[in-house]
């Protein structure tokens, strides 16, 4: 019975993996960010550059087909010698990652710009509201505060700095989770996060979609430590101390950021269905550290946010969590600014609660159920298909003049990177594209069903859930899953490949068969 009912919500969580994550794929396969030259949808185009980008990859790709000496020697350089390469990518990405943000630092509109005034002028009555209404920031804002008295810096560029080590300290979290369960697969792992951090100028929006990053590493870590390496008892005792200050951690920077750990947890308890022997001390043993070292993070972070005295906040004026779920049902799924206004004017909380109320049951009566049904297929469309991670589509969020200005090396990254820049579009193509790639790496290692794989299965899932309910509606939510993508894309990377090349032998199989039924009916001798 047990073994039943393990299998049965092992499959369960697959197929509903499946299901979403086919859709996110499609999505992402038909978005209009790969659409070459003129763009008629959202009306930026590619340039010369993506088709010269094209030219190279299609002309390297023929000339490594026909040549064995090109073979050989890419072969030497990738493969032989992946550890070295791999390497040497990274650290060039992390010097260009530094000459980037030297270059352009502009300042952040939006809640990120709230934040950033507030840590200059904490007694602005509208800065006061702001947090009010939004203490889910408070947290980020207190951090960042300390940041700044520590280093004495308050600059757009100070915290793009602190953003960029903090992503790149979570590829190297990564690293390591990797190096703990196969630690063959690292050098794959650095060529895909080489990808990504050439891709990814949200570093220069120093908020919680980057900031969580490293937290959700760190515990990712701690679990891979614990589970599958062959480390030490105590040093595994240490990390089981550690994943509970560290979802705690990724818990007050943002909230959403504990759904891996949730994963974590629901897979661990199915697996305890299986009927096989268990050191159940040990269990019990790590199980206790975690809980208590959670708790104990929990209740110091808890005080310390509740008796900081930079900020005077009126927390009876906070947004309700319903509010989240009521502009989760509107428009795009996303941000709804008259919902907001609401929030923000309405001072009884019970008011708020039920003005959310009301329009979720008009929303709904509106839709109706197979209007629902078509709205959650087109929110997850929203939530998933942009590999830009929404860059510039939230309106210009970066502050000042949305058009280059500059010349030079500046100038030039700035044009794919402003709203009116000439190679906006180019950006866009090349990021689809990886995008693209990294959920094909994912989608097509549906063969593989190790606990870790499930696991990382488990939290995008839940991801993907938490967007659809709540407030969602662009592709930046799916930032603070990326330390989870990343891992299932190198850990699925094997089982892809013997799925394509399962595919390609049954046709090429298929193609010889036919060539061969074709050659003999056609012979004179018969």
């Amino acid at each position: 019975m047990r073994e039943k009912l393990y299998k049965f919500n092992s499959r369960a969580i697959k197929l509903f993996f499946y299901f979403l994550f086919t859709l996110a794929f499609i999505f992402a396969l038909t978005s209009p960010n790969l659409i070459l030259g003129d763009n008629h949808i959202n009306g930026i185009g590619t340039t010369m550059v993506v088709t010269v980008v094209l030219i190279i990859a299609f002309g390297l790709g023929l000339s490594l087909y026909i040549s064995p000496q090109l073979q050989r020697l890419f072969h030497y350089i990738f493969i032989k010698q992946r550890w070295r390469t791999a390497t040497w990518c990274l650290v060039i990405t992390f010097c260009l990652q530094g000459c980037f943000i030297y270059l352009v630092h502009p300042g952040i509109g939006f809640d990120v710009g709230a934040i950033h005034y507030a840590l200059t002028n904490p007694t602005d009555l509208n800065e006061v509201g702001y947090f009010s209404v939004n203490p889910n920031n408070i947290n980020l804002l207190l951090l960042q505060h300390w940041l700044a008295v520590q280093f004495h810096h308050t600059s757009w560029i100070f915290f793009d700095i602190i953003t960029t080590i903090l992503v790149d300290l979570s590829a190297l979290l990564n690293l390591l989770s990797i190096a703990a369960i196969d630690k063959s697969k690292v050098p794959l792992t650095m060529y895909i996060q080489t990808v990504w951090l050439l891709l990814f100028p949200s570093i220069l929006v120093p908020y919680t979609d980057t900031w969580v990053l490293p937290c959700i590493s760190a515990y990712i870590l701690c679990y891979c430590v614990i589970a599958f390496s062959t480390a030490p008892k105590l040093l595994k005792g240490i990390m089981a101390l550690l994943f509970g200050v560290c979802v705690i951690s990724a818990y007050f920077v943002k909230p959403s950021g504990v759904i891996p750990a949730i994963a974590i947890i629901i897979i661990e308890a199915i697996h305890l269905l299986k009927p096989h022997h268990r050191q159940w001390w040990w269990i019990v043993l790590v199980g206790l550290f975690m809980i208590s070292s959670t708790a104990a993070s929990y209740q110091f972070m808890s005080k310390t946010v509740s008796n900081q005295s930079y900020i005077r906040i009126n927390s009876f004026r906070a947004k309700p969590m319903i509010h989240f779920i009521n502009m989760g049902m509107s428009g795009d799924g996303g941000f709804n600014a008259h919902d907001s206004y609401i929030m923000a004017i309405t001072v009884n909380k019970k008011q708020r609660i039920k003005y959310s109320e009301n329009s979720i049951k008009r929303r709904l009566h509106k839709m109706g159920p197979s209007g629902y049904l078509a709205f959650l297929y087109q929110k997850q469309k929203h939530n998933t298909a942009d590999g830009s991670f929404g860059w510039i589509k939230e309106g210009n969020f970066l502050n000042g003049s949305p058009i280059p200005s500059t010349k030079g090396i500046r100038g030039t990254i700035e044009e794919f990177l402003y709203l009116y820049g000439n190679n906006l579009g180019d950006f866009r193509f090349l990021a689809q594209a990886w995008w693209v790639f990294l959920l094909g790496l994912i989608l097509f290692a549906w063969r593989d069903n190790r606990k870790i794989i499930q696991v990382l299965r488990l939290a995008i899932l839940g991801g993907f859930l938490f967007l659809l309910a709540f407030e969602g509606g662009r592709t930046r939510y799916l930032i603070q899953f990326l330390p989870v993508l990343l891992l299932l894309a190198s850990l699925g990377f094997d089982a892809t490949r013997q799925e394509f090349k399962h595919w390609f032998g049954w046709m090429g199989a298929a193609s010889r068969s036919q060539n061969s039924t074709k050659s003999t009916t056609e012979s004179p001798n018969n």
